[in-house]
C-alpha cells in the first residue's frame, strides 16, 4: 500500500507517527544524538534516549523540540527525515503529505520553521493544525457542534487550555509549564531534601511509576539512585508517593490557575455547557495519578480523561487527514 499521508504528533517528549487506516504506526522519545566532530546524527528515538546522561563529551544528545516548539532546525529536519523514512521503507521516492501538529500558542516565525523542516525533510506539502483542535478529534469530541467543550492538553513541553465551539477555538491559553517541569520540580525536590542529584530520566521513572498530584492514604515507594552531594559517592534512597505529590505541586496549581483563566474567559452559553459536559484531559500529563480528581476539585467543573489521553493528538492528525477537504479551510495553513 502507498502511503501518501502521514499525520506526526510532534512533541517535546515523544513523537508520534499516524497513518490512515494503521493507526499509530510509530511512537518514539524526540531525542537525538549527534557526533560533535563530525556534526553527524548517531542515533534518534529510543535508541538516542539511552544516552541521555551516559554519553561521552564527543557526543551530544538533543532534545530538539523545547516548549513544544523547534529549538533546533537541523535536528527537527533529521528527526522528521528518519520518521518518513522508517514508515516509507522502499517508497522512499514517493514525497508524502504530512499533517503535523503545533502548540496553539506558536507564532508564525515557530510555525513557518515546523512547515520548512517538513519539507526539507521529503514531505510534498506540509499542513499544520492546532493541538487542542486535534487532541479533542482525537478524544472523540464533536467539535464542529455548536455546545462549548474544554480540552486541556497536557504534554511535555505545554499545557493548552481550550475551548472550542463550531469547529474552532473560542478561548486558549497556552502555558510552557507540562511534563518536563514537573520531572525538573522531582530533580529539585530530591536536591534539597535528601542532598542527592539524579538525572531527567530518573525523575521522569518516578514521575510515571509513583507520581501522584494529590496525597495518597496508602503510599508507595521506588528506590532510587544518585549522587550524595556532599560526599559526591553513589547512594540509593526510598522516594514515596506523597513527597512526589509535594515536588509538583508547584506546576500543577500554574496549570490549574491557567483552566480558571480560561473559564473567566469564556462566554456564558458556553461555560454552562462545560459544565454540564464537564472537561476532557489529553496529552501524556494526563496520565499522572489523580490529576482528574485534583482539576475537578479546584475548578469546580467534572474532569474526565479521555480514551488513551496520549494518543489523542495522533488520532486527530489522522482523522484530519481522512477528510481533509472538509477541514482544509477551517484550521490549517499550508505552504
Amino acid at each position: 500500500m502507498f502511503i501518501r499521508k502521514i499525520g506526526i504528533d510532534l512533541g517535546t517528549c515523544n513523537s508520534l507517527v499516524f497513518i490512515s487506516k494503521k493507526g499509530v504506526v510509530l511512537q518514539e522519545p524526540s531525542v537525538v544524538a549527534v557526533t560533535l566532530s563530525e556534526n553527524k546524527i548517531l542515533a534518534v528515538g529510543e535508541k538516542a534516549k539511552e544516552m541521555i546522561g551516559r554519553a561521552p563529551d564527543t557526543i551530544r544528545v538533543y532534545r530538539p523540540l523545547k516548549d513544544g516548539v523547534i529549538a533546533d532546525y537541523r535536528v527537527t529536519q533529521a528527526m522528521l527525515r528518519y520518521f518518513i523514512e522508517k514508515i516509507m521503507g522502499s517508497f522512499k521516492f514517493l514525497r508524502p503529505d504530512l499533517l503535523i501538529g503545533v502548540p496553539a500558542g506558536i507564532t508564525s516565525t515557530e510555525k513557518r520553521a515546523v512547515i520548512e523542516a517538513g519539507l526539507a525533510a521529503g514531505a510534498r506539502q506540509v499542513f499544520v493544525a492546532k493541538e487542542p483542535i486535534l487532541a479533542a478529534i482525537g478524544a472523540g469530541i464533536p467539535i464542529n457542534s455548536c455546545s462549548g467543550n474544554m480540552v486541556v492538553d497536557i504534554g511535555g513541553g505545554t499545557a493548552e487550555v481550550a475551548v472550542i465551539s463550531l469547529g474552532g477555538i473560542v478561548t486558549v491559553h497556552s502555558l510552557r509549564v507540562a511534563g518536563d517541569k514537573l520531572d525538573s520540580a522531582i530533580a529539585d525536590y530530591i536536591k534539597k531534601k535528601h542532598n542527592l542529584a539524579i538525572g531527567e530520566r530518573t525523575a521522569e521513572d518516578i514521575k510515571i511509576k509513583i507520581g501522584t498530584a494529590l496525597p495518597k492514604k496508602e503510599e508507595e515507594f521506588l528506590e532510587i539512585r544518585g549522587r550524595d552531594l556532599i560526599s559526591g559517592l553513589p547512594r540509593n534512597i526510598k522516594i514515596f508517593s506523597n513527597e512526589v505529590a509535594e515536588a509538583i505541586n508547584d506546576p500543577l496549581n500554574e496549570i490549574v490557575r491557567v483552566i480558571k483563566n480560561v473559564l473567566r474567559e469564556t462566554p456564558p452559553e458556553l461555560s454552562a455547557d462545560i459544565m454540564d459536559k464537564g472537561l476532557v484531559l489529553t496529552g501524556g500529563g494526563a496520565l499522572l495519578r489523580n490529576i482528574d480528581e485534583l482539576i475537578a476539585k479546584a475548578v469546580g467543573v467534572p474532569c474526565f480523561l479521555a480514551e488513551n489521553p496520549l494518543l489523542c493528538v495522533a488520532k486527530g492528525t489522522g482523522m484530519i487527514l481522512e477528510n481533509l477537504d472538509i477541514y482544509k479551510k477551517s484550521i490549517m495553513s499550508k505552504k
